[in-house]
C-alpha cells in the first residue's frame, strides 16, 4: 500500500464520515479489524551513516532498523518498551521510549522529519532528512505522540548515534529503608563523575523477576572507551557497592510487561523522583504482581499492573503533583488515549485543523 493509496482510503472515510483508527504491527494493542494498517509500508528509504540519519517507511520494524544500523556500529537510541517486532511508525505515533532516554532523549528529540496523511487525505512532509533543519511550525513534534489522531504517519526520518566502544551495565546497591535514603543516593549518583547512558531504578518485584536481586536496585549503563567506562564505574563504586550484570538486562526490562497490563507514567522533577517513587510504591503495595521502574534522568516512574482491576484509576490521584499519562489500560474498556496532556480546547482546535471530520480517532478500541 503506497502513501497515495493510504490517502485515498482516508479521503473515502472522510467523505463517509467513517471512523478510521490506525494500526501498526499490533504488538501493543489492536484497534480492531476496520483499522487502516500501515504494517506493509516497510523498508529503509535512505540511510546516510556519515550523517547519522535514516529514513524508513512507517511499517519498518525496530529489528530491521537495528540490523541495518548495527552493521555501521550505529543505533537508534529509543529502545521503547515492548519488543523489536514493533514498528517505527507506531513508536513515533505513541512517542514511546525506553531507559536510554536518560541520556539521549525521547522521540521528539530524535525524529527529524515525517511524511504523513492528514484527516482530509492531504499528503504532507514535516521537518526534513537533515539534522540542521528549520522550516515553519514544528509539526514533527506535534505529530509525534499524537496517537494517529492528527495524521497517518507513513515515513519517518530519525537521528542515530554511534555505538560506544565499551557498553557495560552495573547494579548499584540501594538502601530505601529510611525516608531520605534513596534521595540522598540519587543526589550522590548525579554528582559523581559519570555520564550513564541509562540509569533505571527497579522496584523489588521486577528486580527479583529479572534476577537483579530481591530489593530495590539502580541499574547504570556505562558507555565510552575502556578508560572512560573504568573511571565511571570507579566513581559510582565510591557512592555505593556495585556489581556487573548482563547486557541482556535492558531487553528483559523492555519485554517484561504482559500485553494485558495497565501501564501508567507519572512524572516529577528529577530532583523529586525519590519522593514520587515512595508515593507510587506505597499506593500500589496491595496490587498483586504490580511493579515500578523509573528513568532517573527524566524523572519518570512507570507503574505496571499485570492484573489491574477497576481500581487502576486510583493511581491517577497519587501523582504527587506530577502529570500522569496513561500508556495503556490493558483489557479494561471505556478509556481513551491521552496524547500528551494538552488543554482540551486547544487540542480540539488542533484536531479540527488536521482532521476536520474527526475520523482519525485516538481512542483505543
Amino acid at each position: 500500500m503506497s502513501t497515495q493509496t493510504i490517502a485515498e482510503r482516508v479521503r473515502e472515510a472522510s467523505a463517509r464520515g467513517t471512523r478510521l483508527p490506525i494500526a501498526g504491527a499490533r504488538t501493543w494493542f489492536d484497534p480492531g479489524p476496520d483499522a487502516l494498517s500501515v504494517a506493509a509500508e516497510r523498508g529503509i528509504v535512505e540511510y546516510t551513516p556519515g550523517d547519522l540519519t535514516l529514513t524508513a517507511r512507517a511499517g519498518t520494524t525496530l529489528a530491521e532498523l537495528a540490523r541495518a544500523t548495527g552493521a555501521e556500529r550505529q543505533w537508534l537510541t529509543l529502545d521503547p518498551h515492548g519488543t523489536d517486532a514493533g514498528t517505527i511508525g507506531a513508536t513515533v505515533a505513541t512517542a514511546s521510549w525506553g531507559p536510554l532516554a536518560h541520556a539521549f532523549g525521547t522521540p521528539r528529540d530524535l525524529v527529524l522529519g515525517l511524511e504523513a496523511v492528514t484527516g482530509d487525505g492531504a499528503i504532507i512532509r514535516t521537518g526534513g532528512r537533515g539534522v540542521k533543519n528549520v522550516a515553519g511550525f514544528d509539526l514533527t513534534r506535534l505529530f509525534t505522540g499524537s496517537w494517529g489522531s492528527l495524521a497517518v504517519i507513513t515515513e519517518v526520518t530519525v537521528r542515530l548515534r554511534a555505538r560506544p566502544e565499551v557498553d557495560e551495565t552495573i547494579a548499584i546497591a540501594v538502601r530505601d529503608d529510611a525516608p531520605d535514603a534513596l534521595g540522598a543516593l540519587l543526589a550522590k549518583v548525579r554528582a559523581a563523575s559519570a555520564a550513564p547512558l541509562a540509569l533505571e531504578l527497579l522496584s523489588p518485584a521486577i528486580a527479583a523477576r529479572l534476577g537483579a536481586g530481591a530489593s530495590t536496585v539502580l541499574l547504570a549503563r556505562l558507555g565510552g572507551n575502556v578508560e572512560s567506562v573504568r573511571a565511571q564505574r570507579a566513581a559510582l563504586a565510591a557512592v555505593s557497592s556495585v556489581t556487573t550484570v548482563g547486557d541482556d538486562m535492558w531487553r528483559a526490562i523492555r519485554g517484561s510487561e504482559a500485553a494485558e497490563s495497565a501501564v501508567i507514567r507519572l512524572s516529577a522533577r528529577p530532583s523529586r523522583l525519590a519522593e514520587l517513587w515512595r508515593t507510587v510504591r506505597e499506593a500500589t503495595s496491595h496490587w498483586s504482581g504490580a511493579y515500578a521502574h523509573a528513568t532517573v534522568g527524566r524523572g519518570v516512574v512507570r507503574l505496571v499492573a499485570p492484573d489491574p482491576g477497576p481500581g487502576v484509576t486510583d493511581i491517577l490521584t497519587v501523582a504527587g503533583g506530577g502529570m500522569p499519562i496513561v500508556e495503556r489500560l490493558g483489557s479494561l474498556p471505556g478509556f481513551g488515549v491521552d496524547p500528551g496532556g494538552a488543554p482540551p480546547e486547544l487540542w480540539r482546535r488542533i484536531r479540527s485543523a488536521f482532521d476536520p471530520h474527526g475520523i482519525l480517532s485516538s481512542e483505543a478500541a
